[in-house]
């Protein structure tokens, strides 16, 4: 067995013309492509939206907090009833 490619095919890759190799690369640069596009689109879209939505929810349990804090200090500042 020699380690030269049969004959009639390139010495380059060792694939037909058209063949499995060149629709394998085919295949990557499709993917590399798809990646690309969603990585835009998470950049573009989701990103702005979460970052959004996180603000909204920081503020919301931000007003949460302050009015536990509140209800802490009202019960604790309360005049005591007369002891005994």
């Amino acid at each position: 067995m020699s380690s030269y490619p049969p004959p009639n095919q390139p010495p380059n890759r060792g694939y037909p013309a058209g063949g499995v190799g060149q629709r394998i690369e085919e295949a990557i640069e499709l993917i590399e492509m798809e990646l690309r596009h969603a990585v835009a689109y998470i950049n573009d879209a989701v990103i702005p939206q979460v970052r959004q939505e996180s603000i909204s929810a920081m503020r919301t349990v931000s007003n949460t907090l302050r009015d536990l804090a509140d209800r802490i200090e009202q019960t604790h500042n309360q005049p005591k009833g007369p002891r005994s």
